[in-house]
């Protein structure tokens, strides 16, 4: 049997070596790994063929269309270094402050369906990562129209980020997976039923029910909660299949919007987190209703 003083000296060797690994992660690595799994950006601004395949050369050159009936077209913004048609003339104070208060330089505000309630609680040193990643990518040529809003956009989408913006430890397993599915995946945006005005009903949140239209026809975002409509009867690793290859419980293939593509990607403490952060939802039915 394993004494408690050995168990006390592997749980300080794990430690020191998470915060090794930790420190050793550069920004471009933690950028490359954040935009390539849970983040992906490069779902709606990276263009792709009549496959659904994302089109080679292209990365994150924007030119997309999301169309919301009656309200908006929006057009994903090229977010390659290219000087004329991207963000290459860009500070990277530009860049973040577009990412989490949704201002262009020229004091431009940016619209839907970019969810700035939730990035603006993305954490400095993950903002300063995925701005890296962003340096790194070939610049990319490619002019795309003003997107397009049949009601107001507001001033501002929040004020001014005037502290510093911390993430959670990750050894904070609730509150990691919260970050996850909150300011960096943005699970909650899609999954959460809307209000009147368009804001996000955050009393059902994850509780699902709005449509989407696209190519794949129309699907409906899944209930997230623990309801019995929603993840109740789900396993672990049933929800972690459901993420990562687009396969529902009963083996059906779920529909796009998801970016099980680069779902796959993303590791199994995150994974864990995520699910782990999904079990403490509020029941809700699906809808919120």
């Amino acid at each position: 049997m394993t004494s408690l003083s050995a168990l006390s000296r592997l749980a300080s060797v794990a430690a020191l070596l998470i915060a090794t690994q930790a420190a050793a992660e550069t920004p471009l690595e933690r950028g490359r790994y954040l935009m390539n799994s849970v983040v992906a950006c490069g779902n709606c601004h990276t263009p792709r063929g009549p496959g659904g395949m994302p089109i080679a050369g292209r990365e994150l050159a924007g030119g997309t269309e999301i169309v919301e009936d009656g309200l908006f077209v929006a057009r994903a913004s090229n977010l390659t270094p290219d000087p004329e048609t991207g963000i290459g003339r860009w500070t990277d104070a530009e860049i973040a402050r577009a990412i989490r208060e949704g201002v262009r330089p020229d004091g431009r505000v940016l619209g839907p369906p970019m969810p700035f309630p939730f990035y603006r609680d993305i954490a400095d040193e993950d903002v300063a990562a995925i701005i890296a990643y962003l340096r790194q990518l070939p610049p990319v040529r490619n002019a795309v129209a003003r997107s397009e809003y049949k009601f107001p956009l507001p001033p501002a989408w929040g004020p001014p980020l005037a502290v510093p913006v911390r993430a959670p430890a990750r050894s904070d397993t609730l509150r990691h997976g919260a970050y996850l599915a909150g300011p960096l995946g943005h699970c909650l945006e899609c999954h959460t039923p809307m209000n009147k005005d368009g804001s996000r009903d955050m009393s059902a949140a994850g509780a699902g029910g709005q449509p989407f239209a696209g190519p794949w026809g129309v699907s409906v975002a899944r209930n997230l909660t623990p309801h019995e409509s929603g993840l109740g009867r789900w396993t672990d690793a049933e929800i972690v299949r459901a993420i990562r290859t687009g396969t529902s419980r009963d083996g059906s293939a779920l529909k796009p919007p998801m970016a099980f593509d680069y779902y796959a990607r993303i590791d199994e403490a995150d994974m864990s987190a995520i699910v782990a952060f999904l079990r403490t939802l509020p029941p809700k039915p699906l809808g919120g209703k």
